[in-house]
């Protein structure tokens, strides 16, 4: 309980599974659970109806790194929404191990790492230095599917 105490008092609120779009196929779970790794597949942020979140778009054109550090800080509340449906209990989580943010980049854009920043930031907000500390990437891409500006995968240890 300790964990959603922390979102609590953070005020956040976990967002329900990914309203999917009519017409849109994504044939994979969210979270793959192998032995005692829990494997996200990439996700962006939510609004609180499950629907995509905005905004859309190149971070550097159409998004600023602000609009972007607060959808990567969505994205982190997505996925720990995904996790929490497939663990049962976030206290079960005893490591993050690894993060790989993508950032849809305008060219020259080159400052992933601060946008990125919002998802290592809120995942280290809500589950503390020893558990929340992870090892982490954050590139820049071309574009990302359905306009999102961020997509972040994870991978979690967890107590079986």
């Amino acid at each position: 309980m300790i964990v959603e105490e922390r979102l609590r008092a953070l005020g956040l609120e976990l967002p329900p599974p990914l309203a999917i779009a009519a017409g849109v196929r994504l044939p994979f779970a969210p979270v793959r659970i192998v032995g005692d790794r829990a494997i996200v597949s990439g996700h962006g942020p939510q609004n609180a109806d499950g629907s995509s979140a905005g905004p859309f778009g190149k971070v550097g054109a159409e998004v600023s790194v602000e609009e972007a550090y607060a959808a990567a800080r969505g994205t982190a509340l997505s996925i720990v929404g995904d996790l929490a449906r497939a663990l049962g209990d976030l206290d079960r989580i005893t490591a993050w191990v690894r993060v790989f943010g993508m950032v849809a980049s305008a060219p020259g854009f080159d400052r992933q790492p601060a946008v990125i920043n919002g998802f290592s930031d809120l995942v280290l907000d809500i589950f503390g230095p020893e558990v929340g500390a992870h090892a982490r990437s954050a590139v820049g891409m071309a574009e990302l599917p359905f306009g999102l500006p961020v997509e972040i995968e994870a991978e979690v240890a967890f107590a079986r």
